[in-house]
C-alpha cells in the first residue's frame, strides 16, 4: 500500500522564487528615518543571544531592523514573515534558506526542512539548530513581523532552533505582541528587550521627521507634538504630512487611539487625487504587489508610474526588493485602506480577490491563488485548486497550510467535491490519523461524482477504489477487486497508473500469489521511475526485495534495498510510513552480511518512523512490524519483538482480514511464544511515546504538551515517566541527549 500523490509536487517557479527573494532580501534603510544607532549599539554589544523588539504597529520596528542589518559586520540572515508563513515547515524552510544564503552553509540544509508534522520538531528543527551551533563564524538572524506566527507548532520548532544560537551570534525578532520564547529567556538572562519606551521618539526625532516633509518645527512645537503623540513614530509622520499639506502644526495622535489614527490617515490622503485614493483602497486586498499585479486586478495600466509617484510621496509604501519591483503597504496603513474599501466599495472586494487569484495561477503560483480564493464566494474554483495542491503541499511538509485550507473550506465543501474528500482521506492515512481516515472513507462511500477530477485520476470511482484498496477495510478479495478496478481505469498515460499497479501487487501478496506480486511490483517501479514518483518506487522495490530475501536471492535483494535507501535519503522520506519497511529490510540485509552496527542503526530508524504507520494502511503496518519483529528476534531482543506483536494485534483488531499476512503473523507468534528463552531486554518506545518525545526538547509544561497532542495531563505524565525508564534517564535534558545519541531525535 502506498501513500503517493499523483499530482506533481509543487516546485519553486519563477514567480514563487521572486516572492521568496523578496522575503529574504534585507531592506535598505530608508532616507529620512530617525537613526536608531543607540539601540543598535546596546543590542549588538550585549552578550545576549536573543533580542526581542516588541511594540504596536507604527513604532519603527522594521526600520530598526533594517538599520541594524546595514550596520552589521556579521552575516545577516533576514526573513520577512507574513500570514502565509504560519506553518512550521514554511518557517523552517525560510530560516534555513536565509541562513544558507547569508553564511554559504550547505544548501542541503534547506532540503532537510521537510517531512510530516512530527518530524519537523523531531528531525528538521534539531538539524537547523545543529547547523547554527556549528557555524564557523558568528551570524545574525533577523525575523520581521514575528506576530504573524500564531500556530503553536511554529513556536515549538522555533524554541528548538533558538537553542542552537551560539554565543557571538544573535537572533533578533520584531513583533507587535510579546514573543512566546521571551519569558523563559528573560528569567535566564539570555535576552535583551526593546519596547515602546525605547522606540518612542523625542522632540529631536519629531523635528527630523517634520524636516523630511519640508516642514520647519521649532523646539516648542516639537516638544508639544512629541508629547501629544507619546513619541509614536507613525503618528509623528502623519502629523508631518498633514502639516505639509495644511500648514497645521497642531494635529497629533497618540499611539493607542486607532480612531484618531484612521482620521489622520484619511486627512493625509485628502490632498491626493481621487484616482490615487481609489488605487490605494483597491490594492489593499494584496499582501504584496507589483505593477503588473496591480494592473491585473484593477483592469487598467500605468501602475508602475503610479507606484513610483506614491513612493516619492512617501505614502506608507514599503519596497520589498532592491529593484523596487515589489511593494507592500505599511501594515497599519493597509488596515486603514482595507477598512475604507469595505466602507466605500464592499461589493468589489470579492472581484478584486478573484482577479488576484487568476493572476497568481496564470503566473505559476497556485498556492497564492488559493489564499485569495478563500476570500471570495467562488468555492468551486477554490476547491479545484486545493484538490490539485493538497497532497503535494502536505508531502512538502506544510501540514498546517493544508489543514488551514481544508478548515477554511469546511467539511461540507470538501464532501461536496468527492475527489477532494478522497485526498483528505489520503492525508489522514499518511499522517497516521486512522480514525479521521475512517470518517472520510464513510463520506466517500456515500458520494458520487461524474466529472473529471482535478487530482489527475481517471475518475472519482477509480480514486475511491484505490483508497479503499489501500485501507483494506473489507479484506483482501475486495482490496484486490478495488485495485483491479483502479488499474482498469488508469491508462498507461495516467500519472496514477504506477500506484494502481502497486496496489494490485499488494493484493496479490495478501492472497498468496507471490510470483504475480513480484512481477507487478517490478512493473510499478518501471512506471514510477520516469514519472518521478519516488515513494511508489521505494515501496515496490522494498516489497520485491523482501520476496527475494525469502527465496535466498540476496544479491538481487541487496541492489533493490540499496536503491530504495538512496531514494529515501535523497528525498528526505525518513519519516513516512513506507520507509519503515525499507529500513526493516535494510536491517535484515545488514544482519545477513554480519554487519550488526548497521543493522542496529536501521532498526532504530524503522522504529522511529513506525508511529506514522497505522491501521489506516493495515497491510503496510502489519508487514513492517512483522519484518521488524523477526529481525529483533534474530539479534536476541525478544522483548521488542513481543512488543511489536502486540502492536500488530492492535492493527488486526481493526482490520482482521489481511489474508496470508494474518497467517504469517500466527506462524511467527507460535515461534516466539514457544521460545524457551522468553522475552529479554527493555521495551521500545511506543508510537505514542515517539510522538511525545520531540516535545521534551521544548520548554512546554506537561499540560501544554498534552494540549499539543490532545491528550490529558495524566497521560503525558505517564508517557514521560515511561520514556525516562526506557531510556535510563531521570530528566528531560538527559532524555533528549540520550534519544539524540541513539537516533530517535535529530538527523
Amino acid at each position: 500500500m502506498t501513500e503517493i500523490t499523483r499530482v506533481t509536487a509543487p516546485s519553486v517557479g519563477a514567480l514563487d522564487q521572486l516572492l521568496l527573494d523578496t522575503k529574504l532580501a534585507i531592506p535598505l534603510p530608508r532616507a529620512g528615518f530617525v537613526s536608531r544607532a543607540d539601540l543598535i549599539s546596546r543590542g549588538s554589544q550585549s552578550d545576549r543571544r536573543v533580542v526581542a523588539i516588541t511594540a504596536p504597529s507604527g513604532y519603527g520596528k522594521s526600520t530598526l531592523l533594517s538599520q541594524w542589518a546595514a550596520a552589521e559586520d556579521r552575516p545577516v540572515a533576514w526573513v520577512s514573515l507574513d500570514r502565509f508563513d504560519d506553518d512550521p515547515a514554511a518557517l523552517l524552510f525560510l530560516l534555513a534558506s536565509a541562513f544558507a544564503r547569508a553564511t554559504n552553509a550547505d544548501p542541503s540544509l534547506i532540503s532537510d526542512m521537510r517531512g510530516p508534522g512530527g518530524a519537523l520538531l523531531g528531525r528538521a528543527a534539531p538539524r537547523l539548530a545543529s547547523a547554527f551551533r556549528t557555524s564557523p563564524r558568528p551570524f545574525v538572524i533577523m525575523l520581521d513581523d514575528l506576530h504573524e506566527l500564531d500556530s503553536p507548532s511554529c513556536h515549538d520548532v522555533l524554541s528548538v532552533v533558538l537553542g542552537g544560537i551560539p554565543l557571538g551570534s544573535q537572533f533578533i525578532a520584531a513583533s507587535r505582541v510579546e514573543q512566546p520564547h521571551v519569558p523563559r529567556l528573560r528569567s535566564s538572562g539570555d535576552t535583551i528587550e526593546f519596547g515602546v519606551d525605547d522606540l518612542a521618539l523625542d522632540a529631536t526625532g519629531a523635528q527630523r521627521i517634520f524636516a523630511e516633509e519640508s516642514v520647519e518645527l521649532d523646539a516648542v512645537h516639537a516638544d508639544a507634538v512629541a508629547d501629544r503623540t507619546e513619541g509614536w513614530p507613525v503618528g509623528l509622520h502623519l502629523a508631518a504630512i498633514i502639516a505639509r499639506d495644511t500648514d497645521d502644526l497642531t494635529t497629533a495622535v497618540s499611539g493607542d487611539d486607532r480612531f484618531v489614527a484612521d482620521y489622520l490617515y484619511r486627512e493625509s490622503l485628502t490632498g491626493l487625487p481621487d484616482e490615487i485614493q481609489q488605487f490605494l483602497r483597491r490594492t489593499s486586498v494584496l499582501d504584496q504587489f507589483s505593477a503588473e499585479l496591480c494592473d491585473a486586478i484593477l483592469h487598467e495600466s500605468g501602475a508602475q508610474a503610479r507606484l513610483r509617484d506614491l513612493e516619492r510621496l512617501n505614502v506608507f509604501l514599503v519596497p520589498l526588493d532592491r529593484h523596487r519591483d515589489w511593494y507592500r503597504y505599511h501594515s497599519l496603513f493597509r488596515e486603514f485602506l482595507a477598512g475604507e474599501l469595505r466602507r466605500t466599495e464592499p461589493d468589489l472586494i470579492g472581484d478584486l480577490h478573484s482577479r488576484a487569484a487568476d493572476w497568481y495561477e496564470v503566473n505559476g503560483s497556485p498556492a497564492k491563488a488559493i489564499e485569495h480564493l478563500l476570500e471570495t464566494s467562488d468555492v468551486v474554483a477554490c476547491v479545484r485548486l486545493v484538490t490539485e495542491l493538497a497532497l503535494p503541499t502536505y508531502q512538502a511538509g506544510q501540514m498546517e497550510t493544508v489543514h488551514r485550507w481544508i478548515t477554511a473550506l469546511g467539511d461540507d465543501a470538501v464532501a461536496a467535491y468527492p475527489p477532494l474528500a478522497v485526498l483528505t482521506g489520503w492525508i489522514a492515512v499518511i499522517s497516521g490519523h486512522a480514525a479521521e481516515a475512517d470518517r472520510w472513507a464513510q463520506v466517500i462511500d456515500r458520494a458520487s461524482f461524474d466529472g473529471v477530477p482535478a487530482d489527475g485520476t481517471a475518475s472519482f470511482a477509480s480514486a475511491r477504489a484505490m483508497l479503499r484498496s489501500m485501507m483494506c477495510t473489507d479484506g483482501p478479495d475486495q482490496a484486490a477487486a478495488d485495485a483491479a478496478f483502479g488499474l482498469s481505469q488508469e491508462s498507461l498515460a495516467s500519472a496514477w497508473r504506477d500506484q494502481a499497479v502497486c496496489l494490485v501487487a499488494e493484493a496479490h501478496l495478501l492472497i498468496g500469489e507471490v510470483d504475480e506480486a513480484e512481477a507487478r511490483f517490478a512493473e510499478a517501479t518501471a512506471l514510477a521511475i520516469p514519472a518521478g514518483n519516488i515513494d511508489v518506487q521505494v515501496l515496490s522495490d522494498t516489497e520485491r526485495a523482501l520476496i527475494l530475501m525469502d527465496h535466498g536471492r540476496w544479491v538481487e535483494a541487496s541492489g533493490l534495498v540499496d536503491g530504495a535507501m538512496t531514494a529515501i535519503d535523497e528525498h528526505r522520506l525518513n519519516d513516512y510510513a513506507i520507509s519503515v519497511l525499507t529500513f526493516s529490510s535494510a536491517a535484515r540485509l545488514a544482519l545477513h552480511r554480519g554487519d550488526l552496527p548497521r543493522a542496529a542503526q536501521e532498526l532504530t530508524r524503522a522504529m522511529r518512523a513506525r508511529q506514522y504507520c497505522t491501521y489506516a494502511a493495515p497491510a503496510l503496518a502489519v508487514r513492517a512490524r512483522l519484518s521488524l519483529a523477526r529481525t529483533y528476534v534474530a539479534v536476541g531482543d525478544e522483548a521488542t519483538a513481543h512488543h511489536l506483536m502486540r502492536e500488530i494485534d492492535e492493527v488486526l483488531m481493526r482490520r482482521p482480514r489481511l489474508g496470508t499476512l494474518t497467517d504469517e503473523v500466527a506462524a511467527f507468534r507460535t515461534i516466539i511464544d514457544t521460545d524457551a528463552r522468553g522475552p529479554a531486554g527493555a521495551s521500545p518506545l511506543t508510537p505514542a511515546e515517539l510522538r511525545l518525545l520531540p516535545y521534551l526538547q521544548t520548554h512546554l509544561t506537561i499540560p501544554e504538551i498534552g494540549a499539543r497532542l490532545f491528550v490529558s495531563r495524566n497521560t503525558v505524565s505517564t508517557e514521560v515517566g515511561s520514556i525516562y525508564r526506557k531510556l535510563g534517564v531521570s530528566s528531560r535534558s538527559d532524555a533528549v541527549n540520550r534519544a539524540t545519541a541513539i537516533g530517535l531525535l535529530g538527523e
